[in-house]
């Protein structure tokens, strides 16, 4: 290694927010030329291990050797302060946060329910879900539109609540706290927005618990009760995990494909001429964007040698994601978006065990979405320069903030 990548191996600190709207950190590329596997200085203090080879970053993940218990010694929590961190480990694992066999457990019996097969059911409420906010779109007063208020962040609300089972006549107070969950909104107003919504959840758990009906924790409550086990609280936990984990990164990525799609007319005419194309176009978006980076930490629970780098017990591990998935020795020119290229190996939603719960929910969500959206309006175009919107980089969730359209 040289000594200015090693360098800057020692001065990087995570989150590392992306200069350009459609490309990783330059710091990626060089350090994964150099090093795929190599250590570096956390904000938090302290060192953990970067994957952003695309071969390395699959074999850590799909290794049982490296756990997901944040509350292990070495987890490279890097964004909590040590407050936070204390408090965050006094607390029982969610279902990310479990290895082996107990997360094996705790996953099997809600695997089912998103399916390709199930989630078919669901396609005609989504698409109407999708409709009813063009609808709105197309009758809005004034343009430009924020695409992000219109489109991007109340579809995936209220997919969840079709998901969850939320009475429609909950559906405002649920979009509206998901919404300001995931918005410019001052800590403390976002804080609020997270207790309430928790509140409720609880609260829908304990109606559904009296009258369970055919959703998903309908079923699960029946399930629980044929095998007299009773988890009021793994329910509540579990619908906050589908919540915080499918409906800010589906908004982005809705928000980031529309910008991809049309600072690409050439991509957009394929899908548009053939919606066949459009799950090709889904997975090389996926890819393209990789909207969660560093979300995917592991730390050793014993010695583990991955691509030819000793890593020791307790040490931890952060895979970047963005940085595998513009691997060129796995994705020929990986800076060109490219829908044709096949990027269904991509690894957006991590890879192994821990594989996204929803992925399929979130492929069938954007596919109606886009072609639903670039069919009803085909001349939509961008009312600002990509370049120029308002890109965030909150923690290590990428986005827009604000997606102004017009047509």
């Amino acid at each position: 290694m040289t000594k200015n990548v090693a360098d800057e191996l020692a001065g990087l600190e995570l989150p590392v927010e992306r200069g350009c709207p459609f490309a990783p950190p330059p710091a990626y590329e060089r350090l994964r030329e150099q090093a795929p596997i190599n250590k570096i200085r956390l904000t938090s203090g302290g060192e953990a291990w970067w994957v952003s080879g695309h071969e390395e970053a699959r074999a850590v993940l799909a290794d049982g050797r490296f756990s997901s218990d944040k509350r292990k010694d070495g987890f490279p929590l890097y964004t909590l302060d040590a407050a936070t961190l204390r408090q965050f480990r006094s607390q029982p694992p969610l279902m990310l946060g479990m290895d082996g066999a107990e997360h094996a457990a705790a996953r099997r019996p809600v695997i089912s329910e998103f399916t390709v097969k199930r989630l078919a059911a669901l396609r005609p409420r989504i698409q109407d879900i999708v409709d009813h906010f063009i609808d709105d779109l197309l009758a809005a007063d004034q343009r430009p539109v924020d695409l992000v208020q219109a489109l991007s962040l109340p579809v995936p609300s209220l997919v969840i609540c079709e998901l969850l089972g939320v009475p429609y006549t909950d559906h405002d107070f649920f979009q509206s706290r998901t919404t300001m969950m995931v918005s410019r909104n001052s800590m403390e107003d976002r804080l609020r927005a997270l207790a309430e919504l928790r509140a409720f959840i609880d609260d829908l758990i304990t109606r559904k618990e009296s009258e369970p009906g055919d959703d998903l924790f309908g079923r699960q409550i029946a399930r629980q009760r044929q095998e007299g086990t009773v988890d009021h609280e793994g329910l509540v936990s579990l619908a906050f995990l589908l919540l915080t984990a499918g409906h800010e990164t589906t908004a982005n990525m809705i928000s980031l494909g529309v910008v991809g799609l049309l600072s690409h007319p050439e991509q957009l005419a394929l899908i548009t001429a053939d919606p066949s194309r459009t799950p090709m176009a889904v997975e090389e978006l996926l890819r393209y964007f990789t909207i969660a980076d560093g979300v995917t930490s592991r730390v050793a629970t014993e010695d583990v040698e991955i691509g030819g780098v000793s890593i020791k017990a307790r040490e931890g591990v952060i895979v970047s994601m963005l940085s595998a998935n513009w691997d060129p020795a796995v994705f020929r020119d990986p800076a060109e978006l490219d829908i044709e290229r096949g990027a269904r190996h991509h690894v957006a939603f991590g890879f192994g065990p821990h594989q996204c719960l929803g992925q399929n929910l979130a492929r069938m969500e954007l596919q109606i979405v886009f072609d639903t959206l670039f069919r009803r309006i085909p001349t939509l175009r961008l009312a600002a320069p990509a370049e120029d919107l308002p890109f965030k980089n909150d923690a290590v969730i990428y986005g827009v903030h604000e997606l102004p359209v017009t047509w």
